[in-house]
C-alpha cells in the first residue's frame, strides 16, 4: 500500500458489496463525490526555490490544542462494519499520531468508549463529539453534556443534513447491519426494536428545524467550542461568526447529501475571507494526496479531514491500517512542502497555488 488509492481498491475488494455502496456512495449521479476530488488536481503550486527545507515542521493547533499535523478524521457512522474494532481502531490510531478525531453521533462505540480508548494511547491527543441535531432537545442536552464529562474539546455540529440526501446506491443495495450491531450512544434509547429499526428511527429523528436560534442554545449548555460542519458558503460563514461560533468546517458530506453542490476546495476561500480569522475554518472531502493538503492549506484551511481513506484503512488493516494512511498523506505534506520551499506549515500562503 503506497497511496490511498491503493487502500480503496483493497477496501473495494475487502468489503461486501452492500457496504462498499453504502461507504462509497454518494446523492443521485455522484457528480459532487467526483468532483471533491477533481477540483484539487485543477489547482496548480508555484513552488518556491533556494529555501533551507532540510529541518520540515507540520505541526498545527485546532482550537488550542497542539496537532502533530494537520490531517485529522472526520465523523463516520457505522465503523464496525468496516472492522469489528470499529472506532476504537480509528481514534488509537489517531490517537497514536498526535491528531485529531470526531466521532459521530451514530458511532457504535459509546462517545466514552471512544474517549477511554484514545486516553489509553494519548490523553492529549484532542477528540470532538459530531452532534445530529435530533428533535428531542433533552437527548441532544444528554449527549452533549456526556462529550464534556468524557473530556471532548468540542462539539462539532452537522448542518447540511435537515433532511437525508437520496443514496441511489443504497437503494440498489440497502443496508442491512448485523443483528448485534449497536449504536454506542444510544444504549438507553427509551425503545425497544431491532439494529435496523433503532437505526432508522434515531435518523429520523434528526430535525429539520434546527435553526440559528438552536447554535445560541447550544452555546447556553456547554463551555466546549462549538463548530460547524457543512458550511459552504461566505454568508452562512458570516452569520456562523455572528453566533460565537469557533470553527467552521467546509464540508458538503463527502457528496452523500446534495449532488451538484460545490466542491468544498472551491467554497474554501469564500468560507475563509467571510470568517475574517474571528473563526477557523477546516475542511474535508476529496483529500487523497498531501498535495491536496497543501493546497486547503494555502487557501486558508487550519487543518484538513479524511473520512472515507480512513475507512479504507480500517478495512484493510484495523488500527495499523488507519495509521498508515494518516501517516501516507504526513509523509506527501512533508515532501509538497519541501518541494514548494517551505519548512514549516505556517510558511504555507496564497501565493502557492495558481
Amino acid at each position: 500500500m503506497i497511496n490511498l488509492w491503493d487502500y480503496e481498491a483493497a477496501a473495494k475488494s475487502n468489503l461486501t458489496e452492500m457496504l462498499w455502496n453504502f461507504y462509497a456512495g454518494g446523492a443521485w449521479d455522484e457528480v459532487t463525490v467526483r468532483e471533491n476530488v477533481a477540483a484539487f488536481a485543477q489547482l496548480y503550486l508555484r513552488p518556491h526555490v533556494l529555501n533551507n527545507v532540510e529541518q520540515r515542521n507540520l505541526q498545527v493547533t485546532v482550537l488550542s490544542r497542539p496537532l502533530r499535523f494537520p490531517v485529522a478524521v472526520s465523523p463516520t457512522a457505522f465503523q464496525r462494519l468496516a472492522h469489528p474494532n470499529g472506532e476504537l481502531a480509528t481514534v488509537r490510531a489517531a490517537a497514536s499520531l498526535g491528531t485529531l478525531m470526531a466521532a459521530s453521533t451514530f458511532s457504535n462505540n459509546s462517545l466514552e468508549e471512544i474517549a477511554a480508548a484514545r486516553d489509553a494511547v494519548n490523553k492529549l491527543a484532542p477528540l470532538w463529539f459530531q452532534l445530529y441535531p435530533l428533535r428531542d432537545r433533552g437527548w441532544v442536552r444528554t449527549l452533549v453534556q456526556r462529550a464534556q464529562s468524557a473530556g471532548y474539546a468540542a462539539i462539532c455540529v452537522t448542518v447540511d443534513t435537515a433532511v437525508s440526501g437520496r443514496r441511489e446506491r443504497d437503494l440498489h443495495t440497502p443496508l442491512t447491519p448485523p443483528a448485534d450491531m449497536v449504536l454506542g450512544n444510544f444504549s438507553d434509547f427509551p425503545l425497544k426494536m431491532d439494529t435496523h429499526s433503532l437505526i432508522q428511527h434515531v435518523t429520523n429523528q434528526v430535525d429539520p428545524s434546527f435553526g440559528w436560534q438552536d447554535i445560541r442554545w447550544l452555546r447556553s449548555i456547554t463551555s466546549l467550542p462549538i463548530v460547524l460542519k457543512g458550511i459552504l458558503r461566505g454568508d452562512d460563514a458570516a452569520k456562523a461568526v455572528d453566533h460565537g461560533v469557533a470553527g467552521l468546517f467546509v464540508s458538503n458530506h463527502g457528496g452523500r447529501q446534495l449532488d451538484g453542490a460545490i466542491p468544498t476546495i472551491r467554497a474554501l476561500p469564500e468560507v475563509v475571507a467571510a470568517a475574517k480569522g474571528y473563526a477557523e475554518v477546516y475542511l474535508d472531502s476529496g483529500i487523497r494526496r498531501g498535495t491536496d493538503v497543501l493546497k486547503a492549506l494555502a487557501l486558508g484551511a487550519r487543518c484538513v479531514f479524511i473520512g472515507r481513506p480512513a475507512v479504507w484503512g480500517l478495512s484493510v488493516d484495523g488500527e495499523a491500517g488507519v495509521r498508515h494512511v494518516l501517516e501516507l498523506l504526513g509523509h506527501e505534506l512533508s515532501l509538497a512542502m519541501a518541494l514548494c520551499g517551505c519548512a514549516s506549515v505556517a510558511e504555507i500562503d496564497r501565493s502557492l497555488v495558481a
